[in-house]
């Protein structure tokens, strides 16, 4: 039994934020691509972008984590789903880990306050989308529904 809704009536609007979080990493990664040109891939310096710190390493990260959250859109099927969840965790843990190391050396990705801020907000909107955006048959949403009624 799932345990998020089925055929969300707010669906569309869901799967569109989705995509704008998607369209948001790969600008700040371009941008970020482009404000580092010429660095190290993970250097430690006060590069910043959209008042965001960040280097190549991450820069290059969020274009790849922004085209796969774009594509899981696009496809939509689910799979756009699983793909908000799952990135949704990883970009919490990876937040949450560099505002652990955030002055000392292992803040390999030059993260600032501002960019575990920004990473965790984003990843609570994935976990968001993720939850509210499952399309199944009407047997299954009326299953849910009834499942909800009995809680």
């Amino acid at each position: 039994m799932a345990h998020t809704p089925v055929n969300h009536p707010a669906r569309p609007i869901y799967r569109a934020i989705g995509g704008l979080v998607g369209l948001y990493f790969v600008v700040f990664g371009v941008l970020g691509i482009i404000a580092s040109a010429g660095n190290d891939v993970l250097a430690r310096n006060d590069t910043t972008v959209l008042g965001q710190g960040t280097n190549t390493g991450f820069s290059l990260l969020a274009v790849l984590l922004g085209i796969v959250i774009l594509a899981g859109t696009v496809i939509g099927r689910n799979l756009d789903v699983a793909i908000n969840q799952w990135l949704a965790y990883v970009l919490m843990v990876l937040g949450l880990a560099e505002l652990a190391v955030i002055r000392t050396d292992a803040n390999i990705f030059n993260f600032s306050i501002a960019t575990v801020i920004v990473t965790l907000v984003l990843s609570l909107v994935l976990l968001m989308v993720g939850m509210y955006g499952k399309v199944g048959s009407n047997e299954e949403k009326e299953a849910w529904e009834k499942a909800r009624l009995v809680l």
